[in-house]
């Protein structure tokens, strides 16, 4: 485990905890344990589903400024890619992703929680993407990611202002799905990825990946990623399992091994 980034595995859920206090400001070394620690989590058999989760007091406020400021264009052009690219396997995990949002999810740090493919928020929680207030844009997928899940027209305004979004607006336009009480975050997102401990994994990953490999291209080639998918599902244990279980039990009572 690292010094700012930890897994947790309990129940079939690991929860990837980040831990800098006071803000969980993601700099060079939060950004590589990150990394490893959703490769684990990836390859892990005995975790189902992730809840990426900052603390009770705050989820991450963005990038480390004071790093930042420190960086020339020959330490980004290198730095930028690295940061992408550890976004992304937590944005590619096999798995069900929940981020579990409690006070500021800032620039890198929404766009941590925009690789989830499920956002729940505390009341008080406040969202956006403030770069341009530094005279830069998103670098970490807060362009892409942001405009896919709320559109092109919204995604501008947010970016181009900087400006904070309170959680009653987030949900209203999408940038969270679930608000709830600040002390009640985690559970909620425990009760999210619980329904998942015990379900059909190799199907839950295909889903994913016709979904969000879909949304990159047209509809005739995402057609043919769901028709791919859909077919190799049937060499699965899982799919054998399911079926079984429906015609001997009916539907919901299967029990999968993950295989």
């Amino acid at each position: 485990m690292g010094e700012f980034v930890r897994l947790e595995v309990e129940d079939g859920i690991g929860t990837i905890r980040l831990d800098r206090p006071p803000m969980n400001a993601i700099n060079r070394q939060l950004q590589a344990e990150l990394r490893a620690v959703a490769q684990e989590a990836g390859t892990r058999a005995d975790v189902k589903a992730v809840i990426v989760y900052g603390g009770p007091k705050v989820f991450a406020a963005g990038a480390d400024v004071k790093e930042f400021a420190t960086m020339s264009y020959n330490d980004i052009v290198d730095y930028a890619p690295e940061l992408t690219n550890s976004f992304s396997v937590v944005a590619n995990l096999p798995k069900p992703t929940v981020a579990a949002i409690t006070g500021f999810a800032l620039g890198g740090g929404f766009e941590l929680a925009l690789c989830c493919d499920r956002r729940i928020a505390g009341d008080n929680a406040k969202v956006g993407q403030p770069e341009i207030l530094l005279g830069i844009i998103p670098g970490a997928g807060g362009t892409q990611r942001l405009a896919r899940l709320i559109g092109p027209s919204r995604a501008k305004d947010l970016v181009y202002t900087g400006r904070f979004v309170k959680a009653e607006e987030a949900l209203s336009i999408g940038m969270v799905d679930q608000v709830v009480a600040p002390d009640d975050v985690y559970e909620a997102a425990k009760r999210w990825a619980s329904q998942f401990t015990g379900g059909a994994s190799r199907a839950l990953a295909a889903a994913k990946a016709a979904i969000d490999g879909g949304l990159d291209n047209d509809l005739a080639s995402g057609l043919k990623l769901e028709t791919t998918l859909f077919a190799a599902l049937f060499a699965t244990e899982d799919r054998t399992t399911g079926m079984r279980s429906f015609l001997e039990n009916g539907p919901g009572k299967a029990e999968f091994d993950g295989r």
